[in-house]
């Protein structure tokens, strides 16, 4: 029998929503931008380019979820946060497109090939019922959350001389993925409950997105000529090692019975973004996104 866990939200929660702010994906890639945007870690570089080739195929599928959800929800106030989630995870992959097709340009031709098969079985993904579909929205975003705190934390390092067209983007979703935090979770909650079937969606929506990252990496650096240099392959098994060290903790706790995403603090870098830009909103300043200084020691928000 499937263990039930009562959705906090319903219990009284002074936390009960984290408000959802639906901005433009409103970034200008020069067409110059590089694929190994990273200087001297190309390895890193390509790494979240691969990334960025899964959100096209990943979250219109998370969009047409919660979007099916949506309909039968019976809170307003859930039913509300599902709908800007699905806002911001349009500006996501719509913004991902633009930045692959850059990549693609430079005559990374591999990953059509990859892309098809994505598609094919995010379609093939989208056909099972709608409680397996939740489960493993809500393991993606779980995920989420020790990514951000990991690129956020260490940006100083990761991100240092970085094309800030780049590394703004990234850092402007990894943000937005810890505003729209609670959503999933509580969509699930509201209308699929149980404990085993989450816990296998944290594995599932985890590990699928890993696999489809490395495929689309891999690609990406055999084409360079790069994955079968020693050094370089090294590399990659560093950084994906610092990958699972970052976000691990996140991924265990999630898998824990009575798991709530609100227990998970935000780093106080997201939360200055997100009011930094709400004041900038407020005074109607917002035009195209500001960047990031990457060449500062400190990398502060940019507003």
């Amino acid at each position: 029998m499937e263990t039930q866990e009562v959705p906090r939200a319903a219990a009284g929660s002074s936390q009960q929503f984290q408000p959802i702010t639906v901005r433009p994906g409103a970034f200008e890639f020069p067409a110059e931008t590089p694929a190994h945007w990273i200087p001297d870690e190309p390895e890193f570089a390509q790494m979240v380019n691969g990334a960025s080739f899964v959100m096209p195929h990943l979250e219109p599928f998370l969009v047409a979820t919660l979007g099916e959800a949506l309909q039968a929800i019976p809170d307003s106030a859930i039913r509300r946060e599902a709908r800007d989630f699905c806002l911001q995870e349009t500006q996501h992959y719509r913004t991902h497109r633009r930045f692959n097709d850059l990549l693609l340009a430079q005559g990374y031709d591999a990953l059509e090939g990859i892309e098809a098969e994505m598609a094919a079985s995010y379609r093939r993904l989208a056909k099972r019922p709608l409680a397996q579909r939740l489960a493993y929205s809500a393991g993606f975003e779980a995920m989420t959350l020790g990514i951000t705190q990991w690129l956020v934390a260490h940006r100083t390092r990761l991100f240092a001389g970085a094309d800030p067209h780049a590394a703004s983007f990234i850092l402007w979703h990894m943000v937005e993925e810890t505003e729209h935090k609670l959503v999933a979770h509580d969509v699930y909650q509201a209308l699929t409950p149980g404990y085993w079937r989450r816990a296998a969606g944290v594995l599932h929506g985890s590990l699928d997105v890993i696999r489809w990252s490395r495929r689309c990496y891999v690609a990406l650096l055999r084409q360079d000529g790069r994955w079968r240099q020693p050094r370089a392959r090294l590399r990659v098994w560093r950084w994906a090692a610092r990958f699972l060290i970052g976000a691990g903790p996140s991924l265990l706790r999630a898998m824990m019975p009575g798991h709530d995403p609100r227990h998970e603090r935000n780093h106080p870098w997201v939360d200055q973004w997100i009011a930094g830009y709400a004041r900038l909103a407020a005074a109607g300043k917002v035009k195209t996104m500001p960047l990031i200084d990457t060449a500062s020691p400190t990398m502060p928000v940019p507003f």
